[in-house]
This record gives C-alpha cells, structure tokens and sequence, in this order.
C-alpha cells in the first residue's frame, strides 16, 4: 500500500481495518516532508508530538474495535493563519514569529475532534495577502509540478503539500481566490464555502468580510468530507450562519442530469490563455455530454470587482493589522525611546513591503474626505456584483468559470508588478465579494503539464450543488 496517496476515505479505512496503523501513516508522512520539503517549502512548523499523540489515540479506538471519526487518522495541514493551540503561528509574517496562541481555531479544533492527525502549519503569504506565495516572510513556495514555478497563493503551502502527498488534506483559508487559484495551478481540489458556513474563530483577520476558511484535497470526495467536518454554526463567531449543514458526501451521488450550469461571457474574454480557454471549454462540453444544460448568462460588474476588492480588502487589513503595535505580543523593536518610535519601528521591523503597501491602501481609502470617494462607492459596486450573481442563480443552479486566467507562473515573474499579480485573482475574487461558495477541479494541463483549474460557483449555502457539478466531472 502506497501510504502517501491515500485519500481521506481510504486512509480512514486502512487504519480502522488495522492494515496500516495511524502512527504509521503519520511516520509515513512526516518522511516525505523531510525528503521533499527541502526544495518545496510548503511547511513552516512540524507538530509531530500532537500528532503522534493523536495517531495513538485512533490507533486505539481501532485496537478496541471501535468506529473511528470521519477523518480517523488522517494526517492533515493547517495554513499557518489558523490559531492552534501551544503550536506556534506566525500567518508567514516575521511580527507574529514567536507567537504560541492559548487556544485552537474552531476549524481546527472540528478537525481533530474528527480523528485528524496534524502535522504541522502550513507556508503562505504574510496576512494571507498574495497569489504567488512569494510574500511569505521565510521563503517562498515552490509548486511540486514544477519548482520554477510558483504554487499560487495565499494558501500555495497548504496546495503544494496536497500536491506533493506530504498530506493527505489541507485547511487553507480564502479572501480574493486563495484556496481556488492555489488548487488550480496545483493540480488539487480547493473549495472555499459560503461566507457564514465554516466559523472564523481564531483566524487570523485580513479582511473580516472577506475571509474564509476551506479545505484542499485530493478528491472532490474528500473535499465534501472536510466541509462536513468543519461547517456549521459556532457561538464563537457571531458571523457562522444558523444554517443547517447537509451530508455533503451523500449529496454528491444525488442526480445530477439536467442541472442548468451557466457560463458567463465576461469570464472568457480579454487576457484569458488560450490553453485555459480550450480546456475549460472542452470541460463544459464534457458537462453538456453528462446531461447538464449550457445556459449563456452575464454578469456585466465583473469588470469592476478587482478595484473593488482591492479598496474593500486593504481597508479592512488596515484595520485588523492595527492590533500588531509591539505592545501587546509579536514582535518589538528594541533601543527606542518613545512609545511613537516604538509603535512605528516594530511595524516596519515586523511586516514586509506587500503587506505594508495594503496598509497604506487601505489607510488612505478610509481617510477623511477619501472615505465616500473610494470605500463608500466600492461597497456599493460590491452589492451591484452579488446582485448580478442573485440574476444569473434565477436561470442557473451553477455557474462555470476559469478559476485563473494562466497556469502557474514562474517565480519573480510578477513579483515587481503588483497589478499584474493582482488580475491572477480576476475571476476568484467575485465569488468573495458576493459571499458565495466556489470550488476549483482540475481540468486538464498545459502543453508545459502545468495544470489547469475549472471554477463552479453556487448559491448561498448551495455548496452541495457545486460538489455535486464538480464530482460528475471528475468522475466522468
């Protein structure tokens, strides 16, 4: 048995039918991070203790015959914007290095009450801020398909170890297409949940609105077994919906013929790569010869939801990143003498240029006389992007997109040219403005064997639907 491929469901079962033990498993994988880590870079901290720990207990839950957990056993990652308890969490910025939080995410803390075996934090762009994982403050990804090229990102760590089998699961966290573009130019499954759906307990804020918590995976299976484990509401976070959870695994084998998928043309037009364009539109016929209706929809804001985003986002970051001041925990300059100089010398100590320009975005966009010119005018062109979703789910029960207008692109490509970073995000980014639920599947490769993601969007709280689309496809 080749333990490093295993997906949830068989992993699970090998451990409950005792062929392989969880502290095999866990061994197993810990292995290939010491044999491939090196050249990757998608973890920042090993939590092997907690692990083996964990592995032991499911080892003997399956000794005394019981029924394991969902994840019984599974050795998983956590991007590193997640709190975990005595487990240091830095969100792969150098003003958090030291940082141990008191207490777990509530994503997290589903997951191991759900049998998952952690084994560590995973790499990412510093606040979550960045689609390259090239912003992370200790050293940039690298994607296993090809480590000249870049993993995507915010959540590149937490898709580059799906991808690499040195986990069999990951929890990556989304605000402007971090869980979808990552698991595209990866070559993984990325779902990022309905705004609501999965508690934000303990995730480290960069934009409050913004922010979601999913799972990569290697199966669409696995991906529904996740959001299982982890949706639902939380009196931690007064923003987790009063919503009740599906089995999403059951609903994947409900019919699937004669859903009406919509493809809007503002999704296929100008800087889309050719090779993108013919597999994603090769995909949507295979949806067609599976029995689903193409209906032409159209989302005309589309145009708008980059700048949107980039004013609603860093002004929210600049908000939440007011906390990290040296006073309180993170880091702290030393040799100063005023409480001012102390303030502004740690925050230019502790955060790096990308992070520190969105500050600086953010700030100005809320400043007085710029507040109604900027911020004001980007939360209504927002509602004016949700209405345009609200108009094409009337036609539709999903809609299909590309989930990035490229396959991975080389490292230090874009580097030095924030807005051509910026539009790696231009059809993830919508789904995040108007709250809705998104997955990313693969779809096919470049000539490079780069790969190439196809994006279904859903209704609010409608992620059943979009696992259903997306397991037809990769079933077919």
């Amino acid at each position: 048995m080749e333990l490093n491929s295993l997906t949830i469901e068989a992993a699970r079962a090998a451990v409950q039918r005792r062929e392989v033990t969880a502290l095999e498993l866990a061994e197993a994988h810990f292995a290939r991070i010491k044999q491939e880590d090196g050249q990757i870079g998608a973890f920042l901290t090993l939590s092997k203790e907690r692990a083996l720990e964990q592995a032991d207990r499911m080892d003997r839950m399956a000794a005394e015959g019981k029924t394991l957990p969902p994840l019984g056993g599974v050795p998983v990652g956590i991007k590193d914007v997640m709190s975990t308890r005595g487990l240091r969490t830095t969100a792969g910025s150098k003003i958090l290095e030291n940082y141990v939080p008191p207490y777990d995410c509530t994503a997290v803390a589903r997951m191991e009450a759900a049998g998952a075996v952690v084994l560590g934090k995973m790499n990412c762009d510093e606040f979550a801020m960045g689609s390259s994982n090239e912003n992370s403050a200790y050293r940039p990804v690298r994607n296993p398909r090809d480590l000249g090229r870049v993993p995507g990102g915010s959540s590149g760590g937490s898709a580059a170890a799906v991808a690499a089998d040195m986990a069999v699961a990951t929890l990556g966290s989304d605000t402007g297409g971090s869980i979808r573009q990552p698991a595209s130019f990866c070559g993984v499954v990325g779902l990022m949940p309905t705004y609501g759906r999965v508690s934000r307990y303990g995730l480290i804020a960069f934009a409050s609105s913004l922010d979601h918590i999913g799972p990569l995976t290697k199966t669409v299976t696995d991906a529904a077994i996740v959001l299982r484990t982890i949706a639902g509401r939380d009196p931690m976070d007064s923003t987790s919906a009063e919503v009740p959870v599906p089995d999403y695994v059951a609903e994947l084998e409900k019919p699937f013929r004669g859903m009406r998928l919509g493809v809007a043309k503002e999704y296929f037009g100008e800087g889309l790569n050719d090779e993108v364009r013919q597999a994603v539109e090769a995909a949507i016929d295979k949806l067609k010869s599976l029995g689903c209706e193409i209906v032409p929809v159209s989302l005309p804001h589309t145009p708008y939801a980059i700048p949107t985003y980039y004013l609603i986002a860093t002004a929210e970051a600049s908000a939440n990143l007011a906390r990290f001041d040296g006073v309180r925990y993170g880091h702290r300059a030393r040799g100063v003498q005023t409480l001012s100089e102390m303030y502004r010398r740690s925050r230019a100590e502790g955060f790096g240029a990308e992070v520190k320009r969105r500050i600086m975005l953010g700030t100005y966009a809320l400043s007085a006389g710029y507040y109604d010119a900027y911020y004001l005018k980007a939360q209504k062109v927002r509602t004016l992007l949700t209405r345009d979703f609200d108009e094409a789910f009337r036609k539709v029960d999903a809609i299909v997109t590309p989930t990035s207008p490229t396959a991975a692109f080389r490292l230090g490509e874009k580097s030095n040219d924030p807005m051509a970073m910026y539009l790696a995000d231009v059809y993830t980014v919508t789904a995040d403005l108007a709250g809705i639920p998104g997955i990313s599947v693969p779809c096919g490769v470049t000539r490079e064997k780069l790969p190439i993601g196809l994006q279904i969007l859903g209704k609010h709280f409608d992620e059943a639907a979009i696992l259903r689309v997306a397991y037809a496809y990769e079933q077919a």
